[in-house]
């Protein structure tokens, strides 16, 4: 099936020295433009992470420190890579809830403000987990017919990115109300329409404000509103707490939160202050 796309779409991977937001680097960034025409274009980059990678991370992905000896950093290639993800729609396998966020905190070390708001973000394995609820693997052996291991080598991104784009189109074709009638399914509430907006919507699980989910969005008094999701002022509006308690801003900034974090409560704070 071909994606229906009103901009482009970027399906994509990362490998990392590790899961900390703040303190771990990408090792690996592979991506799949996919244009509205149906042209495809593809990147894979190894990244020198400017640290040592742990061992447990190198016999998972394959990626040794000599492999990224030599290589650009991150902030070498941020501004060519944030050309290939502005103006297009983001997808990947748990990409809402890690790879998003990671790639977020690497632009922003890098010095460049990448709006993610103006992307609608597609996780694959939200999808796949709403439907079926299994991991990767099995997704590529339910939707496309074959087992991972045949057809890639575990672990690295441009095979992951692969997978996950065979994927993506294979949940599109499984969840027509056409074929769910052929396999003998009411296809209520198992169909998916080719619309990135409704895989976007489909594919949000929780309703943060930045990606860590320190700030989320809350029902306060009938009004949508930021609130914190955490400390001593968990659950009162971010606005409330900039006004009275405003060195809890400064504490913030000053303390170990992503920097995603940060700027989100940045933007909030200057939102109100213009006021």
């Amino acid at each position: 099936m071909k994606l229906n796309l009103q901009k482009p779409l970027v399906i994509f991977d990362l490998e990392t020295t590790g899961l900390d937001l703040v303190k771990d680097r990408v090792i690996q960034l592979s991506y799949i433009k996919v244009y509205p025409d149906g042209h495809e274009e593809r990147g894979d980059e190894i990244i020198n992470p400017e640290k040592p990678i742990p061992d447990e991370v190198v016999q998972l992905t394959g990626i040794s420190n000599d492999d990224v000896k030599g290589k650009p950093t991150f902030k070498q290639l941020a501004t060519n890579l944030s050309q290939v993800f502005t103006g297009s729609d983001i997808a990947g396998f748990n990409s809402n809830h890690f790879d998003v966020p990671m790639l977020a905190e690497e632009f922003l070390r890098a010095g460049i403000d990448f709006d993610f708001s103006k992307c609608r973000l597609i996780d694959v394995q939200t999808i796949f987990h709403k439907m079926e609820r299994r991991n990767l693997a099995a997704a590529y052996k339910f939707y496309c017919g074959h087992k991972m291991e045949d057809d890639f080598e575990a672990h690295r991104a441009d095979q992951d990115t692969e997978a996950t784009y065979r994927v993506l189109l294979g949940q599109l074709d499984y969840y027509t109300e056409e074929h769910q009638r052929e396999l003998g399914e009411d296809p209520t509430g198992r169909v998916l329409s080719n619309d990135m907006q409704v895989l976007a919507d489909f594919s949000k699980v929780n309703d943060n404000v930045d990606f860590a989910g320190r700030i989320i969005w809350a029902d306060v008094k009938g009004q949508r509103t930021e609130v914190f999701n955490f400390g001593k002022h968990k659950g009162v509006p971010v606005a409330d707490v900039l006004r009275f308690d405003p060195g809890y801003y400064s504490w913030i900034l000053g303390g170990d939160f992503t920097y995603n974090t940060k700027q989100v409560l940045t933007r909030i704070r200057l939102r109100e202050a213009n006021k």
